[in-house]
């Protein structure tokens, strides 16, 4: 059965280079310095940090595309950079791992996003944001709905990623909802907490257990699988996702949908740093949708992908091969 159930899982992941998905959100730069420490510095009781070396990637809904990317997927982006020489650098990154960056248009009165995050050794000393989070002009709507009309028909799914820096509006939700549910697409959501109850009638939703309850203004703690049981139905009868996925950290992730819930355990080793696997999950369930998987089995593929990133340093992914072994040593255990 377990030989069975591996080979299933295989030519999913064998077919994902099949699969065409359009990424629809805020891109930003997660940037890296990384050195070491080992004195505070004398006009203020702060570490000085001795730079050895600096990496800038993919953040964001760039993140979610460079998962998709580094899978095999086809991927397109819709977003908006500002106008400098961080979002040009983006935008080539981008295209450098096939993504096709057509779709990401330019504000002239923002700056592209970036997070800046100092290393010393393996301890993250801070991190400094550049962005400006007001919503892009109804011109720049204009222009990533268009994209999106122009792309639709050729894609199988679309993922919203909200992160909250401006691009995603009720405007662009409602759009883009729509249009996926008249073509018949799925349609995904990494949701932010202050557009949580916009995302109506979506094929899948992905919040980590702190979104889903500020989302829902749930006023009570959650910590056990009743608990996020009840916090998961409520969020299907208000918000009526074809399926729900509440990631738990440590705890795994809890997977509705409308007749039934399904709890996975983590498959992380070793949690080192856990940014991105957020995206590396809604990544994940996407393709294992399109290439015919059911949500359990799609959500089980992505929570074995999120075990692997979260044992990386910095803004990671997970590559075909490596997917497969993670699979097969978990499934002799």
């Amino acid at each position: 059965m377990l030989n069975k159930i591996f080979g299933k899982y295989c030519k999913a992941i064998d077919n994902f280079k099949k699969v065409r998905v359009l990424v629809v959100g805020d891109v930003m730069v997660d940037k890296y310095i990384y050195g070491t420490s080992e004195r505070l510095a004398q006009e203020a009781p702060v570490p000085v940090v001795l730079m050895r070396k600096e990496e800038y990637l993919p953040g964001g809904a760039g993140n979610v595309a460079n998962n998709i990317s580094m899978l095999g997927g086809k991927v397109y982006v819709a977003s908006v950079v500002g106008d400098d020489e961080v979002g040009k650098m983006l935008v080539e990154k981008l295209a450098e791992r096939n993504i096709d960056a057509s779709g990401i248009f330019v504000d002239n009165a923002r700056p592209t996003t970036v997070k800046t995050r100092v290393i010393a050794g393996h301890q993250q000393v801070v991190r400094i944001d550049v962005e400006k989070t007001e919503k892009i002009p109804i011109a720049l709507m204009k222009k990533i709905i268009s994209f999106v009309e122009n792309v639709v028909d050729s894609i199988d799914s679309i993922i919203i990623s909200d992160y909250g820096k401006g691009v995603i509006s009720r405007r662009i939700i409602e759009a883009v909802v729509w249009l996926a549910r008249v073509r018949k697409k799925y349609i995904l959501v990494d949701p932010k907490i202050e557009h949580f109850l916009y995302y109506k009638n979506v094929t899948c939703l992905t919040p980590n257990l702190n979104e889903a309850i500020a989302g829902m203004r749930y006023p009570l703690p959650v910590r056990e699988d009743s608990g996020v049981e009840v916090l998961g139905r409520k969020i299907m009868k208000v918000l009526s996702p074809e399926f729900l996925v509440i990631t738990r950290g440590e705890k795994g992730m809890s997977v509705f949908s409308k007749s039934s819930v399904y709890h996975l355990s983590t498959e992380a080793k070793e949690v080192f740093d856990v940014t991105g696997a957020g995206d590396t999950v809604i990544s994940l369930i996407a393709l294992g949708l399109s290439t015919g998987l059911n949500i359990v089995e799609a959500s089980t593929i992505s929570n074995y992908a999120a075990g692997i990133v979260v044992e990386k340093k910095g803004t990671a992914t997970v590559g075909l091969e490596e997917l497969k072994r993670r699979i097969k040593e978990c499934m002799k255990k």
